[in-house]
C-alpha cells in the first residue's frame, strides 16, 4: 500500500492486489485526477475517509470493437422510440452528479460523490475532461450518466449513472456507446464487475490488457 504526499506520482497499477486498492492519501487536483485515469488509476472512498486509488483485476469494460458491445433489448428499443425522450449532452453535468449521489441503489448503502467530488470533476467538466449525457422527458432531466474522457486512448472511463424513469440511464448508455463507437474508441472502462452492467454486454478484462490500452 502506498501513501501519497503532494507529489504527482502512482505506484505501476501490476503492484496491486486484485481488489485493486493501492494508494491512498494524496487529492482531487486536476492533475492528479488526469494522471490517475491515464495511469489505470480510479479514486473511491466514502465521505470522512483518505481518497482511496484503485486498480482493479480483473477489470470491468465494454468492447467497443467487439460486435455486440451492449446488449440492447426490445424493451430498450421500444423505450427510445416511444417514451418521448430527448438525450442531450454536456447541458447540466453538475445535476447528472448530483442525482447519481443521491439515487437509491441496492448494492450500496451510501455514496462517494461528496462534495470534494462534485468539485473536481466539475472542474474537469469545465476543461472539457469530464462528460455527460442526459436524458430529458417534458424538459425535466430523468436519467443520464458521466464519466472521464481519455481521447488520445480512444477510452471513456465511466464513472456513474442514474434513471428516475424507465430505461433512462440505459438510453443514455445507448448513446454513448454509439457515439464513442462512430468516434473509433476501443473501450468504455466500467471499472469493477456487478450484474447490473454485465447484464447490459460489459465483460471482465485482465488488468494487464486493460493496461496496454492506456501505453
Amino acid at each position: 500500500m502506498y501513501l501519497l504526499d503532494e507529489s504527482l506520482f502512482f505506484p505501476d497499477p501490476i503492484v496491486a492486489p486484485d481488489h485493486g486498492l493501492a494508494a491512498i492519501g494524496g487529492d482531487l487536483s486536476i492533475e492528479r485526477l488526469l494522471l490517475a485515469y491515464h495511469s489505470g488509476y480510479f479514486p473511491w472512498y466514502n465521505d470522512g475517509e483518505p481518497i482511496c486509488w484503485w486498480s482493479p483485476d480483473p477489470r470491468m469494460v465494454f468492447d467497443l470493437k467487439s460486435e455486440r458491445p451492449m446488449r440492447i433489448t426490445k424493451s430498450m428499443r421500444q423505450s427510445k422510440r416511444n417514451r418521448g425522450y430527448e438525450i442531450r449532452e454536456n447541458t447540466c453535468f453538475t445535476d447528472v452528479m448530483k442525482h447519481c449521489g443521491t439515487v437509491k441503489r441496492n448494492d450500496q448503502d451510501g455514496t462517494w460523490i461528496n462534495e470534494d467530488m462534485l468539485d473536481a470533476y466539475s472542474k474537469l467538466h469545465e476543461l472539457g475532461h469530464a462528460k455527460s449525457v442526459e436524458v430529458f422527458k417534458d424538459n425535466q432531466l430523468v436519467g443520464g450518466l458521466y464519466g472521464i474522457d481519455v481521447p488520445d486512448k480512444k477510452i471513456f472511463c465511466g464513472e456513474s449513472m442514474f434513471s428516475l424513469a424507465t430505461d433512462a440511464s440505459k438510453i443514455a448508455f445507448m448513446h454513448l456507446v454509439e457515439k464513442l463507437q462512430q468516434l473509433d474508441y476501443h473501450l468504455i472502462d466500467a471499472q469493477v464487475y456487478n450484474d447490473h452492467l454485465a447484464s447490459l454486454g460489459g465483460v471482465e478484462m485482465d488488468r494487464e490488457v486493460f493496461l496496454s490500452y492506456l501505453r
